[in-house]
């Protein structure tokens, strides 16, 4: 009865938008660490039930302490292998298509009649002028998918930017009626430098019961607590397919690129692609 009720996308959208998002993506970062394993067994028998789709067989581990140790999961060895062509660059994450496509100048699709720019996503007139007219992808994780993202190429990473911002729902129903969602939310700007030339962007949107970004290479814990400072400096290398954080949930990912990369021919809205498959291309040179 009730997912039937969230299957209609007013209803869904009031439910999970028309509540006091903050606190409710508190609670339940405090709920799914309570460590108790009889509430562990039950709340996974729900999710599975309202899911349909918690599927623990590619799981390094087969049991659970809480259900936070569910959402990040970590995959067993050789679950999810990464493409090696060079002249690709692979998905970072498990996900759902949404727009993606070539930027128009600074500009993207959020869904269906409603677009944002570059400028006010990634609130840094340099990375804007690195996109202009490059190509990008979003990705919507499910809450059952695997919640930790990797890196589409070798490469290395100098700074993360911080967009403090609120939780909507990142879904659909909410993106067909919130403008301007990704830039309103909290946000993560994870500029990489590729070794093989070139750059990418990716940007992890926090969501309602989701706000909060663990990356690898960084001592703070970014979440709805976090006050700053908004740009955190690193110097991180990183391998091709290598771990770079994960949600604590699940959420978004856009993918971001430069102008000389567009999107591999199967990509396109509502393809579900996994960690490791090609997501991107690089143009090859005419001479």
């Amino acid at each position: 009865m009730i997912a039937k009720l969230l299957a209609d996308p007013a209803i869904n959208f009031w439910v999970t938008n028309r509540i006091p998002r903050r606190l409710a993506t508190r609670l339940m970062g405090w709920l799914s660490r309570v460590e108790h394993p009889t509430l562990c067994r039950l709340s996974l028998a729900l999710w599975q039930r309202f899911s349909g789709d918690l599927h623990l067989h590619e799981a390094k581990r087969s049991t659970f302490n809480s259900i936070h140790d569910c959402f990040v999961r970590e995959l067993r060895d050789g679950a999810r292998p990464i493409a090696r062509d060079p002249q690709t660059l692979v998905s970072p994450c498990d996900g759902i298509v949404g727009a993606c496509g070539r930027i128009d100048g600074h500009e993207l699709i959020q869904a269906k009649g409603h677009r944002y720019t570059l400028d006010d996503l990634l609130i840094d007139p340099r990375l804007v002028l690195r996109h202009w007219h490059g190509s990008y992808v979003t990705l919507r994780l499910t809450s059952t998918m695997y919640h930790r993202f990797h890196a589409p190429d070798a490469g290395a990473i100098e700074e993360v930017i911080y967009v403090a911002g609120d939780v909507w729902n990142v879904n659909p129903p909410a993106l067909e009626r919130v403008s301007g969602l990704f830039c309103a939310n909290e946000r993560a700007i994870l500029p990489l430098r590729l070794g093989s030339g070139g750059s990418v962007t990716l940007v992890p949107v926090a969501a309602v019961l989701v706000a909060s970004i663990h990356l690898n290479f960084l001592d703070v814990l970014l979440n709805l607590r976090y006050r700053g400072p908004n740009r955190l400096f690193c110097s991180t290398a990183f391998e091709r397919g290598e771990e770079l954080g994960y949600f604590h949930h699940g959420s978004t990912i856009i993918v971001l690129t430069s102008a000389d990369v567009v999107l591999c021919d199967h990509v396109r809205e509502g393809t579900i692609v996994r960690m490791g498959e090609p997501l991107l291309r690089r143009m090859t040179s005419t001479g």
